[in-house]
């Protein structure tokens, strides 16, 4: 055993006796051995040890709740507690316990509106972007001033005159395209065909 685990240990009653008495609530050894290892570095054996020390000296109690043991405090070294004061009490948990909630709905609030601020972009990134979109539309307004500068704009007439022209394009090409489809004009066609090849 280190230097550091024995004195732990050979502290472990007084400092089990104060835990188990400020806490006052029934522990098993395992309980009060995780809830303190870390702290004072109490290994589970010393734990153990120094609750059944206490409990043979009668500075704590001890039960057999199933298979294990249950340790606290000797309630007679308590004042009792008058009826009156557990409803002053009971009052102030219910209290303490509406405040618990309230804050931790600010919280809530509050960690809600820091997630939205850190989302959001700082001072310099906001000015790097407004600098990005400024030049950007100085381009489109460049484009759009030489765009009203060209004299090469189709007039709303020549864009009608092209406009009939493909609808008199499509209308002859479809007038040709079902003449090719009736059976006597293609007979006729390759008729005419066959006599230019035997003339």
């Amino acid at each position: 055993m280190s230097k550091s685990r024995a004195e732990a240990a050979a502290g472990a009653p007084g400092l089990l006796l104060k835990y188990l008495q400020e806490q006052n609530r029934p522990y098993s050894a395992q309980d009060v051995f995780g809830n303190l290892q870390k702290e004072h570095g109490l290994g589970k054996a010393a734990v153990v040890k120094a609750l059944e020390h206490l409990a043979q000296q009668g500075k704590i109690k001890e039960k057999m709740y199933g298979k294990q043991k249950i340790y606290f405090a000797d309630q007679n070294q308590f004042e009792m507690v008058s009826d009156s004061d557990l409803h002053s009490l009971d009052a102030k948990i219910v209290a303490l316990t509406a405040k618990v909630q309230s804050l931790q709905q600010s919280c809530r609030h509050m960690e809600a509106e820091l997630k939205e601020l850190t989302s959001a972009l700082t001072t310099p990134e906001m000015q790097k972007e407004i600098q990005e979109l400024k030049k950007e539309c100085a381009g489109y307004l460049e484009r759009l001033k030489n765009i009203k500068a060209a004299t090469n704009h189709v007039t709303p007439e020549e864009k009608e005159q092209v406009y009939r022209e493909r609808q008199k394009y499509c209308k002859e090409w479809r007038k040709r395209k079902r003449m090719g489809h009736h059976p006597g004009m293609s007979h006729s066609l390759l008729s005419l065909s066959y006599r230019r090849k035997l003339g």
